[in-house]
């Protein structure tokens, strides 16, 4: 089972956040700053390309079909999207549609674009490490990897662990680092966004 995706959404900003706070771009356009976000939520779900019912395919019938089609062609649910070399291909794919849409993409940051996209796919990765599937983090190796290596002890989708415990828990945890950094990201907000 994968996490849901309200988890992996808050995941996915969650990583951004850390990421801003250890690394702050030294200049970010308001414009930039909202394609990143969203790039950053689309990385979170992207990894779930790979089954029909994901996010991507879910509101229109048509699209379904589509998503079975990629489902099958990608190996199914957990295979090649949530390994490293999955990573790889979707950043590539990323960089070229980046690339296509430059024309559009006037005073956007493409660059930090991607690299939020990219941290958006690393935190699905890791949030699906610590359920039950676990996750083929070097495949081609046939080998599924979990946190904690005792399956008995991981997450289950949806159930009261995941629910009660890991999203609040990034809740307090995005809360946490907007306290502990509420000056710098303050001076950021008014001299680094423009």
């Amino acid at each position: 089972m994968l996490m849901t995706g309200h988890t992996h959404d808050l995941a996915a900003v969650t990583a951004l956040a850390g990421a801003v706070i250890i690394a702050p771009p030294s200049k970010l356009t308001l414009a930039t700053a909202l394609v990143a976000l969203l790039a950053n939520l689309i990385g979170g779900i992207a990894p779930d390309i790979d089954q029909p019912t994901a996010p991507f395919w879910r509101n229109l019938p048509v699209m379904r079909i589509f998503g079975r089609f990629t489902g099958r062609l990608l190996g199914g649910h957990r295979f090649l999207t949530h390994s490293l070399l999955g990573v790889a291909l979707l950043a590539f794919l990323a960089k070229l549609l980046l690339e296509f849409l430059a024309p559009i993409m006037t005073g956007i940051d493409r660059e930090l674009v991607w690299w939020a996209f990219i941290i958006g796919l690393l935190s699905h990765l890791l949030m699906d490490t610590f359920t039950k599937e676990g996750v083929p983090w070097l495949l081609p190796l046939p080998f599924k990897f979990g946190l904690p290596p005792f399956r008995a002890l991981r997450l289950t989708t949806g159930k009261a662990v995941e629910t009660l415990v890991v999203f609040p828990g990034l809740l307090v945890l995005n809360i946490v680092l907007c306290w502990l950094y509420y000056q710098p990201l303050l001076s950021f907000l008014r001299h680094g966004l423009r």
